[in-house]
């Protein structure tokens, strides 16, 4: 009696330390799967990109170009000092002028110049300028929305490869409960072995197409962790679930065709400014240019053998650009002025792209919300046919063959669910994307 309890005492103590063990082990799987949510993932995106950080620069570049075209406002100073010495002279002496030679000399001057007038260039030049740092912006900010959109789109594949695995885990513990029951079955000589060779072919196709999803699977992974910008390790997951997903029509107003407010529409007409800017300034070419000026100059010996002379004059110059009225200025002018042409009909072009894109992305977006329904409905309807399959099988009502058709078919629908989830994801994406409805940050923000 007490050699029973004893045992059934140790026996216990194994028991608990095994369930200990086991509670431990589970804890560091837990711990070892690393999570990443879709906003540490836009976040993580936004400090990584390189794109981002050229837009950045891309900004600076075109404000050191503003301050460069406002120099011209001011005048232009230049300084130049000249210092000679031969071991010989460099003036023989003049009798009664200059009795000893000279062979050194020295001079310095500075001269100042402002342009008075030069046909506008200066201005529109500064305009250009201007407009050259408010596109920088534009672009800038569209670099942010661009890495926002592919952000999630690599998330989302992630998501979606993720629970294509959750669906072949759950056909193939389905299928390995099939495979028991007809190993049962064939030990008791109720059914034929080319039964149960049937079932172990497909999970066999089963663990081939489970192999192959992991394997893009830390591809897409990879990819997705460069980037982001974050550490690749193979068992990181993306977080997220999929949820009742409300019809675009009461989360959204169909998109307005009035593009003032969108950044390409806006890049469309700052090109045509650019454009007539470009033109203004080939014209200020071929016209006159006034400008005014100051000099100043020193020379004379190091040794005070040529005592120092100094002397300043005030100047005015006009250039008028003659031969540029019928030569290559006017033809520069010409070519400028087709190239405004260009720009607008590039402009008319690109708003009718836009107006397209923007029309199809909301249509997709609601067509991948039908998908979702009809994928649901289909999975149910796979569901039960599957539940009435294998009832019938059992009974011997049906075979088989028929029943892993079905299982085939339930497995299809649970996959092409995943699918119609994921695909309105991105179609949402893309549709905000376009519309310019990111919630993305200052650009400032982001420096």
């Amino acid at each position: 009696m007490i050699k029973f309890k004893l045992q059934d005492i140790v026996a216990r103590k194994m028991h608990l330390l095994a369930f200990l063990g086991m509670l431990i082990l589970g804890l560091q799987t837990v711990s070892a799967q690393e999570g990443i949510s879709l906003e540490e993932s836009k976040k993580a995106a936004l400090k990584h990109s390189n794109a981002i950080k050229n837009g950045l620069l891309t900004i600076e570049k075109a404000k050191a170009f503003k301050q460069e075209m406002l120099a011209n406002y001011f005048p232009t100073i230049e300084a130049t000092a000249l210092g000679l010495y031969g071991p010989d002279d460099i003036i023989s002496p003049i009798p009664g002028i200059l009795p000893n030679g000279i062979d050194n000399l020295y001079s310095a001057s500075a001269m100042a110049t402002e342009v008075i007038y030069a046909g506008g260039k200066i201005r529109n030049s500064n305009a250009l300028a201007d407009l050259q740092t408010e596109t920088s912006k534009i672009r800038a900010e569209q670099a942010v929305d661009s890495v926002l959109l592919v952000t999630e789109q690599k998330f989302w594949q992630l998501v979606q490869l993720q629970e294509q695995q959750k669906v072949l885990e759950t056909n193939e513990a389905y299928l390995n409960e099939l495979l028991k029951q007809q190993e049962d079955l064939l030990e008791a000589g109720l059914i034929a072995k080319n039964q149960l060779l049937q079932v172990k072919v497909n999970r066999s196709e089963l663990l081939l197409n489970k192999s192959k999803l992991e394997n893009l699977r830390k591809l897409a992974l990879l990819d997705f962790s460069l980037y982001v910008g974050v550490a690749y390790s193979p068992e990181m997951r993306a977080m997220a679930d999929f949820e009742n997903i409300a019809p675009p029509e009461l989360k959204y107003t169909e998109p307005d065709l009035n593009l003032t407010e969108n950044s390409n529409y806006q890049l469309l007409e700052k090109s045509i400014s650019a454009s007539q800017l470009r033109t203004k300034m080939a014209k200020a070419d071929l016209l006159p240019s006034l400008a005014v000026g100051f000099s100043a100059f020193e020379f004379g010996s190091f040794d005070n053998t040529l005592e120092s002379q100094f002397s300043g004059l005030a100047f005015g110059t006009l250039s008028i650009p003659i031969s540029d009225w019928w030569g290559s200025g006017k033809q520069r002018v010409r070519q400028e002025k087709i190239q405004e042409e260009i720009s607008q009909n590039n402009r008319e072009d690109g708003i009718d792209q836009l107006k397209v894109a923007i029309t199809q992305s909301w249509y997709d977006l609601l067509d991948a919300h039908e998908q979702i329904q009809y994928a649901l409905e289909n999975k149910a309807l796979a569901e039960e046919n599957l539940k009435v399959y294998r009832d019938n099988y059992d009974s011997g009502l049906s075979n088989l063959t028929d029943l892993l058709d079905a299982q085939a078919m339930a497995q299809k629908a649970q996959s092409n669910l995943i699918n119609a989830y994921t695909n309105y994801q991105n179609k949402e994406i893309t549709f905000l994307y376009r519309t310019d409805q990111l919630d993305t940050p200052a650009i400032e923000g982001l420096k």
